[in-house]
């Protein structure tokens, strides 16, 4: 018999410098992360957006200890201090407002109420308004959104023919027109909770379109993708497609339109505040207090630029905190 024109040799036994390498390499092992962690190392990376997300975890912080801030400071937001303005101008006397150790930010014209306790109680009333009404238009607008997107036909037609009526519709309107006419009691509710109240569900309804556009967009693009298909052949309902494989992958787009849907509705409150619907003295509001100091803007204007650096600053710090988580979820993103 003839050998083998191949005969099968022993295999080296690996040296100790390789054994070491692959321990090593072992050690280190690549590890998978989740679409969370990797949307947060990008988020972590935008210093702008972790300042803007600081700042709106500050202005929570302190809209929701304003009582005991205040009682720290000694202050009442409806507290008068008439001795601390001009008789002759119904100013308050002393430089920039009446700035003092005793009043931080000076107090307001002819009735000398601290300005930082009203501003302090304003954003309760601001952050309230805009956060509860983004809630309203988050819950109709995804419900509403992915029903249209997922069954279409006239489930579409009519829900986008809503969408496109309410957009047309002038809400600023509607909202004064609304809130004039509400009693001051209404399902327990009295005096200015009445036109909170209202002003969540008002905005929150004319809110929900927008985003609802959004929900039936992305909606329509992922019922047509395989892991859906692969759904339905596997016999799942509709209602376990809904809320199992659709409703995930839209959580993304919906906390990116919230975050820029809040400073909108805390513009808006401002906005009627400063027209005289919001919320009624002596209860404090940015807008309100924007509207008050018109007739001081010349003699006092610390009085007007206060409220409007808060306003300004909130809306900024949402924006920025908002882009940020835009293109921290966006796969597509440069940042």
């Amino acid at each position: 018999m003839t050998a083998p024109l191949h005969e099968p040799t022993a295999e080296a036994a690996p040296s100790a410098a390789e054994e070491a390498a692959v321990a090593g390499t072992g050690a280190k092992a690549v590890q998978g992360r989740s679409l969370g962690r990797i949307a947060w190392e990008r988020l972590k990376r935008d210093k702008l957006a972790l300042t803007g997300g600081a700042v709106v975890l500050l202005l929570v912080v302190v809209a929701l200890l304003a009582p005991v801030i205040t009682n720290l400071l000694g202050q009442d937001p409806n507290e008068y201090h008439e001795e601390l303005i001009d008789p002759l101008f119904g100013t308050p006397t002393g430089s920039l407002g009446g700035i003092s150790g005793d009043h931080l930010l000076g107090v307001e014209p002819v009735n000398g109420r601290d300005i930082l306790a009203r501003i302090l109680y304003g954003a309760r009333i601001s952050l309230l308004v805009g956060f509860l009404s983004a809630v309203v238009a988050v819950i109709l607008g995804t419900v509403l959104g992915i029903l249209a997107g997922f069954f279409g036909g006239w489930v579409d037609s009519v829900i986008s023919r809503v969408m496109d009526g309410l957009l047309a519709f002038p809400q600023l309107l509607f909202i004064i027109a609304l809130v004039s006419v509400m009693p001051n009691e209404m399902l327990g509710l009295t005096g200015s909770s009445v036109r909170v109240f209202v002003m969540i569900l008002v905005i929150g309804f004319f809110g929900w379109p927008y985003i609802g556009r959004v929900v039936r967009g992305q909606t329509l693009s992922l019922r047509e993708r395989e892991y859906v298909e692969a759904a339905r052949s596997l016999g799942a309902g509709r209602l376990y497609i809904l809320f199992k494989e659709l409703l995930p992958n839209l959580v993304a787009p919906i906390v990116v339109y919230t975050t820029m849907m809040i400073p909108t509705n805390i513009l808006t409150e401002a906005a009627l505040s400063f027209l005289g619907v919001g919320v009624k003295p002596p209860t404090a509001s940015w807008g309100q207090m924007l509207a008050s100091a018109i007739d001081y803007y010349e003699s006092d204007p610390m009085y007007m630029v206060v409220p409007g650096v808060a306003i300004f600053i909130t809306v900024l710090a949402f924006n920025l905190f908002g882009d940020g988580v835009r293109d921290a979820l966006d796969p597509k993103g440069s940042r």
